[in-house]
């Protein structure tokens, strides 16, 4: 791929209708190999595609794939337990469900993520609690945890957001303080460590996803990492029909009472095969994410406006995206048009990451379950949480104004890749006084807009 930006007429915009910086589109992620294609064929060839029964013999644990995939797990983020399910959505439920909430309870969770997180809340009967982020790091702010603490809180639930972290001491102390579970969801953060810990193995739970998109995968799977062994049963009792289960045990057997609703959350002898070699690739894998993410950061603090991650003392970030902060004061543009101009460079950019997961309607409407408004409306629960628009403003200001964020890097993109995003925002900001003519006739015509709109309403 070659960079033509010294040509003239390239030094104009793409917007307005002449050639792109990126003149080919990027290449998808492919990293399944014939490592791949042997584990699933050895699987096929024993005719065993599941080995799950829910029964309590050696049988109630899985197969031989799944149970060589939790033990390479284990062994490589230095965990006691690695429980494998069919998703990290699933896993996020295990996790709830093993921290023992149920109706009343209140689980402190991020609203700048994906909606699976705070509805493995919900579908525990829980209920969650959006604290603001911290405007650096993007993840859950330890202060607004503690505000938003009341005696209904059972567990924090963290995301390690774009592949980065929290401030753990501080959030370790509030949980510690209040008798609270820490969950870690380390969907877009495998292999980052804390402090020489392993996310995943900083809480009380870990939870961690080999979803398509992510880092490694197996098409969909998840896993629950955890140090504590009662929590470790609970999930694997969730996620194989666990009340059926509780049964074949001896009636001496203390763990009868661990009596928990399950369901069928398995992951099969294929995918857990196709996870196996995905574990072997992923420091190769991340170290080369982390390598293209550090390029692109010394090359980018040469373009005024535009924050690069920031990186926590004593941790590290695997950039699962890169995210950004676009100062509009210093642009003269908003980052809507900045983004708008960038695209049609081809550069692939994204801007807000999602909208705050108070404002969408189940949280507005409180309605989860048909017409009720269980488990807000209970006689289990007398909280009143606060989803309204204002209440974090912080994850608003990101989603509506400043950042935004790019998966350049990744396999199989290379320094080339990354040497033409940074042509494509050089090249915005080199026309930003014509991009600023074009944000007055948009805001000209959202004044307009909402004229019209207000004549209509009144």
């Amino acid at each position: 791929m070659e960079n033509n930006i010294n040509n003239n007429t390239e030094k104009k915009l793409a917007l307005f209708n002449v050639k792109p910086i990126f003149n080919e589109e990027l290449p998808e992620t492919n990293n399944l190999g014939p490592e791949e294609k042997a584990a699933v064929m050895r699987v096929m060839d024993t005719g065993v595609l599941s080995a799950f029964v829910a029964k309590f013999d050696p049988r109630f644990y899985c197969g031989v794939e799944v149970k060589k995939f939790e033990k390479t797990f284990q062994d490589m983020f230095k965990v006691k337990h690695a429980v494998s399910c069919n998703s990290a959505t699933t896993a996020l439920q295990m996790a709830v469900a093993a921290a023992g909430i149920g109706p009343g309870d209140e689980v402190i969770t991020s609203p700048y993520t994906m909606s699976a997180t705070p509805s493995a809340v919900l579908m525990n009967q829980g209920i969650p609690i959006f604290a603001d982020i911290d405007p650096d790091t993007f993840c859950i702010d330890p202060a607004d945890v503690e505000r938003k603490i009341t005696p209904r809180t059972k567990a924090v639930l963290s995301v390690n957001i774009f592949g980065h972290m929290p401030d753990y001491d501080r959030l370790r102390q509030i949980c510690d303080k209040y008798n609270l579970i820490l969950i870690e969801d380390c969907a877009q953060s495998p292999l980052a460590h804390y402090n020489g810990k392993y996310t995943g193995t900083v809480g009380d739970i870990g939870v961690f996803s080999f979803n398509f998109h992510k880092t490694m995968h197996c098409g969909e799977g998840g896993v629950l990492t955890t140090n504590n062994d009662k929590f470790a049963l609970r999930a694997q009792l969730m996620r194989n029909h666990g009340e059926v289960v509780v049964d074949f045990m001896e009636e001496n057997d203390p763990r009868r009472n661990e009596i928990i609703l399950g369901n069928n959350f398995r992951l099969s002898e294929l995918h857990a095969a196709i996870a196996t070699e995905q574990l072997k690739k992923i420091n190769h894998l991340t170290e080369k994410r982390v390598e293209l993410a550090e390029y692109l950061t010394r090359k980018l603090k040469a373009i005024p406006g535009i924050t690069t991650p920031l990186v926590r003392n004593g941790s590290s970030h695997v950039y699962y995206l890169y995210a950004m902060k676009f100062d509009a004061n210093i642009w003269g543009i908003s980052r809507n048009t900045f983004i708008k101009a960038l695209r049609a460079e081809g550069a692939p950019v994204a801007q807000g990451y999602v909208k705050p997961l108070y404002l969408i309607p189940m949280y507005q409407n409180k309605q989860v379950y048909n017409e009720s408004h269980y488990p807000f409306d209970s006689k289990y629960y007398d909280g009143n949480p606060d989803y309204s628009k204002g209440s974090c403003p912080v994850v608003e200001e990101m989603f509506e104004k400043t950042l935004f964020t790019t998966n350049i890097c990744r396999y199989p993109l290379t320094t080339v890749h990354m040497d033409l995003f940074i042509s494509a925002i050089q090249k915005v900001w080199d026309n930003k006084e014509q991009l600023k003519a074009l944000d007055l006739r948009n805001e000209q015509k959202n004044e307009s807009m909402a004229a019209i709109t207000s004549h209509f309403r009144y």
